[in-house]
């Protein structure tokens, strides 16, 4: 490479990096030399690294927003034994994966069950697929959020800490009915609830039904607004089976005790 190439070669390294285009930067040298070597026209040499920037900016947003989703490992669909928990759809989970046909409309989505039932594996493998389709989600215990949102509250901070959720397109709030009936945490629950109604979708475990939800608010009438504000456009999975990880270990320890 000539001394001027190299001064050219430095320069465009130097645009690159202020014009935030790495991808274009590690890899337009050797399509230039493809570029040349083929003839191509300036045009597909320009569409070319333009296509590569783009993949590579639409993989470091999905890792971006895996990283901070916090989804539990090795909870996927793919993992989820949906022969156990017959009353659940597997092509109606699938649909809700696409998300726009619920997400752009704020619209929920809630998980009823015993303990154990798959509520939280169904709940992250939905999540997860949500990510993967370019949609962002955050996955909390609801108990764990709630006293993040009563800490903004004493900071005098509550409303700017609920806006800044407003970023996730999908909240999901996993093992809801364990928090407990404290006036300070339903209340800051209470306000989540309203400030995404019809604008941004929750998906809810919970192990009680609605008729038992007395025990999570204090206040009938608050109890009844939640619910309404859930319920008003909200698809409900009732997930009424034994244990999902009693049988899974049931498989596994049968499974290692046959001969080989």
């Amino acid at each position: 490479m000539s001394a001027s190439a190299m001064v050219d070669a430095q320069r465009l390294s130097l645009m690159l990096n202020e014009l935030r285009l790495p991808a274009i930067k590690h890899m337009w040298a050797d399509f230039a030399a493809r570029a040349d070597k083929e003839g191509w026209p300036a045009g597909r040499f320009l569409s070319v690294l333009a296509e590569h920037e783009l993949a590579e900016r639409a993989l470091r947003r999905r890792e971006r927003h895996m990283a901070e989703a916090h989804l539990p490992a090795g909870k996927t669909l793919d993992s989820f034994a949906f022969e156990d928990v017959p009353m659940i759809s597997k092509a109606q989970v699938m649909a809700l994966c696409a998300g726009d046909s619920w997400l752009e409309q704020g619209a929920n989505l809630i998980l009823f069950g015993p303990p154990g039932g798959g509520k939280t594996h169904l709940a992250a493998g939905i999540g997860l697929a949500l990510v993967e389709n370019g949609w962002r989600v955050l996955f909390a215990r609801t108990s764990d959020l709630v006293q993040r949102l009563q800490v903004a509250r004493r900071e005098l901070a509550l409303e700017s800490a609920i806006a800044r959720l407003d970023k996730y397109h999908l909240l999901i709030l996993d093992d809801f009915a364990y928090v407990t009936r404290d006036q300070a945490e339903t209340s800051v629950l209470f306000e989540l609830i309203s400030a995404r109604y019809e604008r941004r979708s929750m998906l809810i475990t919970a192990n009680q039904p609605f008729g038992e939800w007395n025990r999570i608010f204090p206040d009938p009438a608050m109890t009844l607004a939640a619910v309404d504000r859930l319920v008003h456009h909200a698809t409900i999975f009732e997930m009424n089976v034994e244990s999902y990880r009693r049988r899974v270990a049931q498989r596994k320890r049968a499974g290692a005790g046959r001969p080989g």
